[in-house]
């Protein structure tokens, strides 16, 4: 068995250390036995994108999010062809956005974006960030541990990855973060999230295996020290 993971952007979109979250895709896949690809995806053109059996984009600041939204133009039919038909992918923050119909900036211009989904963005400047430690409640996935920093906010009637304990989330409105739709996650956690949240790394590899393979259970893992490491964040932050 093989995955291959099309990492989108990696030197344009890495804030906050959003790589760590493909390094954690693929420890986790060789811990099972299970050889695994990263293909790192700096232009579009002559690009496959049925090769990939994961996406990833990380966020990155707004100059270098506009030159990847270009690129993204080019297959985005593509790509929502691939989501529609299942394929996990992992975005955050500016990658998260660009999913949207659109994006209402600060002075109140508006941005296409992708139309992959739909929902829409709006930006309160940099004065007025979302900032600090997130915790959440969420059924799928349990308890969510990570960092959030963002001007703007989303608004989506899709499922979510859960309630805000601590934090912002989305906006600073409905007390939700993130979105998932099919095998896609959409978050604003940084930090990153995939090794501090093994249930969500574990999603997305259970649901490439099971897409490409038919594969329906993951081979366990001891997750003890991610899980100690998880609890001690929620009980420092907890107050």
């Amino acid at each position: 068995m093989k995955i291959t993971i099309l990492h989108f952007f990696p030197k344009h979109l890495n804030l906050y250390g959003d790589n760590g979250n493909i390094r954690t895709l693929v420890q986790r896949l060789k811990w099972r036995g299970i050889d695994v690809e990263v293909k790192a995806v700096e232009q579009v053109d002559g690009l496959d994108i049925k090769e990939g059996d994961i996406f990833f984009i990380g966020g990155g600041p707004d100059s270098l999010q506009s030159l990847c939204t270009d690129q993204l133009f080019k297959i985005k039919d593509e790509f929502k062809s691939a989501i529609e038909d299942g394929v996990p992918a992992l975005t955050i923050c500016g990658g998260y956005q660009f999913l949207g119909t659109h994006y209402i900036t600060a002075d109140k211009q508006e941005l296409k974006g992708l139309g992959i989904l739909d929902f829409y963005n709006e930006s309160k400047g940099d004065s007025d960030r979302l900032i600090g430690n997130m915790l959440i409640e969420s059924p799928t996935f349990g308890k969510i541990v990570g960092f959030e920093n963002h001007g703007g906010r989303t608004y989506h009637g899709y499922d979510t990855l859960g309630d805000v304990v601590v934090g912002f989330g989305n906006n600073d409105e409905d007390k939700k973060e993130g979105l998932v739709y099919k095998n896609l996650i959409g978050t604003y956690l940084h930090g990153p999230i995939l090794p501090k949240n093994p249930t969500v790394a574990d999603f997305l590899i259970g649901a490439a295996l099971e897409r490409k393979y038919g594969l329906k259970e993951l081979t366990p893992l001891n997750d003890t020290l991610e899980e100690k490491t998880k609890q001690q964040v929620w009980t420092l932050f907890n107050k």
